[in-house]
This record gives structure tokens, sequence and C-alpha cells, in this order.
């Protein structure tokens, strides 16, 4: 009976596990674009927020180390 108990938590978190990684691999999150665009202007849109994103986090001031 033990052993039914362990194989079926195991299903149901490699259930669980499968369904979260069919999701984060679905489309990309936040890719602006119409379904219809060709795959040149979904690689040029992506390489521009890529690096926007890069120049916001370089724009980001950092704390200064305190000294004791």
């Amino acid at each position: 009976m033990r052993a039914v108990f362990g194989v079926l938590g195991l299903l149901i978190v490699v259930a669980v596990i499968g369904l979260l990684a069919k999701r984060q691999l679905g489309a990309p999150a936040g890719l602006v674009g119409a379904p219809s665009s060709t795959p040149q202007q979904q690689s040029q849109q992506l390489q521009n927020q890529v690096k926007k994103s890069v120049e916001d986090a370089m724009r980001q001031t950092r704390p200064e180390p305190e000294d004791k």
C-alpha cells in the first residue's frame, strides 16, 4: 500500500512538472507581434526587446559599498 501511494505521488509530481514545462515552453512572454509576422520580423522584435532590457539594466545605479 505504501508503494502504491509512493508511485501515485510520483506520477502527480511528474504531471505537475510536465504542465509547468509545457506552459513555459509556449510562446515567449512579452513577444509583441502578429502571428502572421515573418520569422525575420519576430527575430528583430526579440533583438530589440533584449537590447532595451540590457540598456535599462545598464542605466540602473548600484548602491555604493560602505567601507568601514
